[in-house]
């Protein structure tokens, strides 16, 4: 078939797949109001998929499960690990939410296996009604002077998702990286530095369709953020694959989740970020 340039892709898709992605910061703070409030914004974000970061899990309760539940997201997974800061033994780790069935499910530390700096990253397939929705739900490590760990998480990460993704299907990295735009971590991922796997490049779903600000997630405006004194950044992502057939994956708009309080009261020390990517 000749090399069409004004359709490159094809024809492309005009239906899309809403990604939401978030970092609910546990149960710090008044964690059952903020609940409340991450409910209140997640319900008019109206997702298909969301991913919860530093989602909770007891043996009593699950945060993924309240909140998918009232969300009308039936389909859920949890993973995570021990949480040495939780009262009751809990776990803190990344949730997937999605409208559709999810299969192919794994998950994956990144980095030193060993350190408490180290990054996660859960895998999960969606499978949708125009075919599967790969997403991996991803930490990277926190801490400012670690750009070098988090470039060996992006390795990790790179042949966590060459392992399990198929390359025909759209593939979603929704996360908190820690990371701005223009660290080399970030960079990896999005082909502007040695990327972090063969032939893996993603597009940044803010920088291609947000509304043109710096879309800073981590924000000294946010009175839950402002005490640890960090520098306003983006460190929270949807990124998706370089589009397959039709687009496939390409974001076409962009937004930020949570940035006013909800009856007085902030959802969580990040801000969300939810995407609309071709589908």
């Amino acid at each position: 078939m000749a090399y069409d340039i004004t359709e490159p892709y094809g024809p492309l898709i005009e239906s899309t797949a809403r990604v939401a992605v978030w970092n609910v910061w546990a149960r710090f703070g008044p964690w059952r109001e903020r609940e409340r409030a991450i409910l209140a914004v997640l319900d008019g974000a109206d997702a298909d998929v969301v991913v919860l970061l530093e989602a909770w899990e007891t043996a009593d309760d699950a945060q993924a499960d309240r909140i998918g539940a009232r969300l009308g997201l039936p389909h859920r997974v949890f993973r995570g690990l021990p949480d040495e800061m939780s009262p009751d033994g809990g776990l803190s780790g990344v949730a997937v939410l999605s409208r559709w069935p999810l299969s192919r499910l794994g998950e994956q530390r990144l980095g030193d296996q060993d350190g408490w700096d180290g990054g996660f990253a859960v895998f999960a397939r969606a499978d949708g009604p125009r075919g599967p929705l790969q997403v991996f739900g991803v930490t990277l490590g926190w801490k400012l002077g670690h750009s070098a760990q988090r470039q060996q998480q992006v390795r990790d990460l790179g042949a966590f998702v060459r392992k399990e993704a198929d390359t025909q299907a759209p593939v979603v990295v929704a996360g908190d990286l820690n990371a701005a735009p223009d660290s080399d971590e970030v960079r990896m991922l999005t082909g502007r530095a040695a990327v972090g796997a063969p032939g893996l490049v993603f597009y940044d779903a803010w920088e291609l369709a947000g509304d043109g600000t710096p879309g800073h997630t981590w924000c000294n405006a946010n009175p839950w953020a402002r005490p640890v004194l960090w520098p306003d950044r983006r460190i929270d992502y949807v990124l998706s694959a370089w589009p397959r057939g039709g687009g496939a994956g390409h974001p076409v708009r962009c937004d930020l989740l949570g940035t006013s309080p909800v009856e007085g009261v902030m959802a969580s020390d990040h801000y969300g970020v939810v995407a609309d990517l071709r589908y």
